[in-house]
């Protein structure tokens, strides 16, 4: 089946989330009497993947899983709701002034086009913050459909995440490329729902057996147009 788009994660993909989080806090930790250490960073990361796990499979609000986040990571008792909400403000008015779109961005966008492939976002964060996230990093408009956890009403890495997106854009899971960071989320649950995929690894950290790997987006060139070589002589 020949490849008609390509499904792109947001967060570590597109926009360095890792980043203007660490920015975010060191700028934020401080103005809450709290010292913007490296143990700081590592513990605001460690307490959040629960209450976001709880978020995506719909047992909590957003912004509930963002006071009990704060709850843990502050260690206190329970403040007001309201006030839990202005502090977590604070926070995320340093991390959105942080965010900015890799610069390997533009390149894979224009690679994508000139091969004539479509794009979309597939992302495991809320509507309106991906939105706005992709408006302030210079991406809206550009990326095609964002799909979400809301919109979709289900999260990666289940399989079925990759089928209702596929299904509301309008194209067949084999004909979709699943470019992303997390090698279990982007690639193991998209492979295992149909698509194509592709590992974007930065780091090298990822699985030695990962047979595409890409260490930048600027990458993917390369591999579309081997793709769309391969299509044809199928």
């Amino acid at each position: 089946m020949e490849l008609r788009g390509v499904l792109l994660d947001l967060d570590g993909t597109l926009v360095d989330h890792a980043a203007a989080a660490d920015a975010g806090l060191r700028a934020w930790l401080p103005t809450i009497g709290r010292a913007a250490t490296d143990a700081a960073v590592a513990r605001w990361t460690a307490v959040q993947e629960p209450h976001l796990a709880a978020w995506r499979a719909g047992t909590i609000s957003f912004a509930e899983q963002r006071r009990r986040r704060l709850r843990d990571f502050l260690g206190t008792p329970s403040p007001p709701d309201a006030e839990l909400d202005a502090t977590f403000a604070g926070y995320l008015h340093h991390y959105e002034a942080a965010w900015r779109a890799y610069d390997d961005v533009p390149d894979a966008l224009a690679a994508i086009a000139e091969a004539g492939l479509v794009t979309a976002v597939l992302t495991n964060g809320s509507t309106v913050q991906q939105r706005k996230k992709l408006e302030r990093t210079g991406l809206g408009g550009r990326v095609g459909p964002v799909f979400t956890v809301e919109n979709l009403g289900v999260a990666k890495p289940a399989p079925e995440a990759f089928h209702r997106a596929c299904s509301q854009w309008g194209l067949r899971p084999d004909e979709v490329l699943s470019v992303g960071d997390d090698h279990a989320f982007d690639v193991v649950a998209a492979r295992t729902a149909g698509l194509r995929a592709a590992h974007l690894d930065r780091l090298g950290t990822g699985p030695p057996g990962e047979p595409v790997r890409l260490r930048s987006l600027r990458d993917l060139g390369p591999l579309l147009t081997a793709a769309s070589n391969y299509d044809r002589r199928s």
